[in-house]
């Protein structure tokens, strides 16, 4: 198989990887591809074990006729494509807590949940629905992230974590981005799923009542 083959397949793969659900279409736009060339490509990921495709979600169907098939990471997908730098921030934490505690762990997750509040605010600014405007921050950090609406509430589906291999030894992680959810919502939110914990997806349940509080954006989170 020639390198560009490779390269392009990898592009496809990973298009999926910080995306969520894509549509052939959909990939092949974000990576300048025909038709042709991406389910070529596509079909072989599926033979490989990478991705695997599935009726999409109606919240992610549009227009009228049958809707587009949907591509997913497989876990075995994940595994292959998993970042390099998680092993250094892995032990790079075990070294902290080694040297000086979990306290320090805690201070590290708080820390980096401000600043994930803080780079939130101009896409919070400009949405007064605050669940999909955390749902499209979300996505653009690499969460791949929807809004579902249930009977008492929505669920926010995180498809992808870019830590999750991390926070599955250090959990302080997503224990400080759902306190961000929380402050970012004006509600208490319920963790459900994480994918660091082996589930398919991380979900997040928000009760009907989060859409009560608007910030300005000029307030900090």
């Amino acid at each position: 198989m020639k390198i560009d083959e490779l390269s392009t397949r990898d592009a496809v793969a990973r298009s999926v990887l910080e995306n969520g659900p894509s549509t052939a279409v959909a990939i092949g736009e974000r990576l300048n591809l025909t038709p042709a060339g991406v389910r070529r490509h596509l079909d072989l990921l599926i033979e490989d074990g990478v991705l695997e495709a599935k009726e999409p979600h109606s919240a992610l169907s549009r227009g009228r006729g049958r809707p587009s098939k949907v591509f997913v990471m497989t876990d075995q997908g994940r595994e292959k494509f998993e970042h390099s730098y998680d092993d250094l921030a892995v032990a790079a934490l075990r070294f902290i807590t080694a040297q000086s505690g979990p306290h320090l762990v805690n201070i590290f997750a708080k820390f980096r949940s401000d600043e994930m509040g803080r780079k939130a605010q101009p896409v919070l600014a400009k949405n007064q629905n605050r669940s999909a405007a955390l749902a499209e921050f979300l996505t653009q950090e690499g969460y791949a992230t929807t809004v579902q609406s249930r009977e008492y509430g929505e669920e926010l589906c995180q498809h992808h974590c870019p830590i999750a291999h991390v926070a599955a030894e250090f959990p302080q992680l997503c224990e400080a981005e759902t306190e961000l959810f929380s402050k970012v919502l004006g509600t208490h939110v319920q963790r459900l799923a994480t994918i660091a914990h082996g589930d398919g997806v991380c979900t997040t349940f928000i009760p009907k009542n989060s859409e009560t509080k608007t910030l300005t954006s000029g307030k900090a989170l």
